[in-house]
């Protein structure tokens, strides 16, 4: 099985990302979690261009300890004019103690002339010499011929020139570079295949996504020659992004059945994928292909019942083997088979000849004509249809409720519920403050019931969203209301719908309590 390398450049393509700063700490755990997975290269920085990258580099070298992964640090060539040993850049670099390294240079002559302001025959120089000066300090040298694919369409001669210079410097890898990111599939693959017949150096792949084919330009540079892939975790990058490597990974491995990752490791690429997310503080598309919440997730009728049939009717990978799993969702477009195959999937029992699936999927229905969702409200879901198969145990009444929001003096606006509850033969009236009117509730209704039922002080809200359904109506528009509550195993979302954003939320708060005590089988009772 032929090896491709993949080079991951999160930490520094990545970081360019708009509305994304990595802090060193931030950049150790990433680098320790790719390690993890198996990746060959990870690219740290660009040391000397700023202090968070130099004192990365400098915290790496002592507390950084990498199993499969080289660590590898960035720069450009020398500057025109100035020897590569008295070039501040190349002190960058060495200062970063890598084995590895990696430069790159101009292979457009429009950047020549008119970004660097010098002549040709001085950037195959300044390519040249750098490269050889860090080879001769034993660095292992990679080249990234930058805006290669524009230099070859302009001046196909001088663009090859450029890797040419790099060979004969050392270079022991040369990428080819798609910067500006506009270059077409088709053209990839015939250019690479063209450069391959006149250069013997293993070749390289680095193309950004500013067409919306990064993904695709990377994979038709393998199936091209290219042995080494470079990108980003999440496609994250400047402008639309790096060439996404959590897809391009299990395409080359389970489509081109080329070895990149161990089939053990593609198990964690969903988590990692998320993980690299949480990093950024920001959050994965549902939509990302292999590893998102969606990406195999069946919602229309017709779908399912093939699913259930023949899971390769629509899908075109198991997703155990990328770490993702296979969702049945439920919705107006759903059929009797969609609800038998989600009542199999989250353990509710029901008969197959019995009439209960049509009845569940008319109420689903008629809740979504009011507002409802349930894609992402499993927990409600799952509650519905519980009520609709069997007898659901009524652990509390709700006797009475109140929520005071108030500005006191110059201090925080302050949210206050009451909740009078009934568990059995007793009452229960309590009080609690909050951060907000839902919370407020949330604390005083466990609060409430905690004495009774003590595995829910294990359990917290951690997420709150609200959408308003018709915004044409104004004050009088429906909310609905999506709750995340969590404990020490797991999380779930419910959901409420009302005109009114107190009740939408207590809504959703009752069923994300309901869940848990259905979640822990036998609440105890003192």
């Amino acid at each position: 099985m032929e090896k491709i390398y993949i080079y991951d450049t999160t930490l520094r393509d990545g970081a360019q990302s708009e509305g994304i700063s990595f802090s060193v700490k931030d950049k150790m755990r990433i680098a320790e979690k790719l390690d993890e997975l198996g990746v060959d290269f990870i690219e740290g920085g660009w040391p000397g261009s700023n202090p968070k990258d130099d004192e990365f580099f400098r915290e790496a070298a002592k507390g950084l300890t990498l199993r499969k992964a080289k660590l590898v640090s960035f720069g450009s060539t020398r500057r025109a004019g100035v020897a590569a040993s008295k070039d501040t850049v190349m002190k960058g670099i060495l200062a970063a103690g890598t084995d590895h390294v990696t430069i790159f240079g101009k292979s457009w002559d429009l950047h020549v002339r008119e970004v660097l302001k010098t002549t040709p025959g001085e950037n195959l120089d300044m390519i040249r010499d750098s490269v050889a000066y860090l080879t001769k300090k034993g660095k292992h040298v990679m080249f990234d011929a930058e805006h290669f694919f524009d230099g070859y369409e302009d001046d196909p001669d001088y663009a090859v020139e450029t890797l040419k210079a790099a060979r004969d410097g050392g270079a022991e890898v040369i990428v080819l570079c798609d910067t500006n990111g506009g270059a077409l599939t088709s053209r990839i693959f015939e250019v690479v295949e063209e450069v391959k017949a006149l250069i013997k150096t293993p070749l390289g792949i680095h193309v950004h996504n500013d067409s919306e084919m990064a993904v695709a330009n990377s994979v038709a540079a393998v199936q091209a020659g290219c042995t080494q892939v470079q990108g980003t975790f999440n496609g994250l990058g400047e402008r639309c992004g790096n060439a996404n490597l959590v897809s391009i990974m299990p395409i080359l491995r389970f489509k081109l059945g080329l070895d990149c990752l161990t089939d053990i490791a593609f198990k964690d690429l969903a988590e990692t994928s998320r993980f690299v997310a949480e990093i950024c503080n920001v959050r994965q598309l549902d939509s990302q292909p292999y590893v998102g919440k969606s990406a195999f997730a069946h919602k229309a009728g017709v779908h399912v019942n093939a699913m259930l049939k023949n899971a390769r009717s629509y899908e075109h990978l198991d997703p155990s083997k990328v770490g993702n799993k296979r969702r049945m969702l439920i919705s107006e477009l759903s059929g009797k088979s969609s609800i038998l195959g989600k009542a199999e999937e989250i353990g509710v029992v029901m008969d197959r000849s019995s009439d209960r699936a049509r009845l569940i999927l008319e109420r689903v229905q008629d809740m979504e004509k009011e507002g409802y969702q349930f894609e992402l409200a499993e927990a409600s879901l799952m509650l519905l249809m519980r009520r609709a198969s069997e007898a659901v145990k009524k652990h509390f009444k709700i006797e009475d409720l109140r929520v005071m929001v108030e500005k006191r003096g110059d201090g925080p606006i302050v949210s206050e519920a009451t909740v009078k509850i009934k568990i059995g033969n007793e009452i229960r009236h309590t009080v609690s403050l909050g951060d907000g009117p839902v919370h407020a509730l949330d604390q005083a209704l466990r609060k409430s019931l905690v004495e009774f039922y003590p595995g829910l002080g294990e359990m917290h809200l951690s997420d709150f969203r609200v959408r308003v359904l018709d915004e044409r109506s104004g004050t009088a528009a429906k909310v609905r209301v999506l709750v995340q509550s969590q404990d020490k195993t797991d999380s779930w979302w419910t959901v409420g719908v009302s005109e009114n954003i107190i009740e939408a939320g207590w809504l959703a708060l009752i069923d994300s309590i309901e869940y848990k005590f259905v979640k822990d089988e036998k609440p105890r009772k003192r």
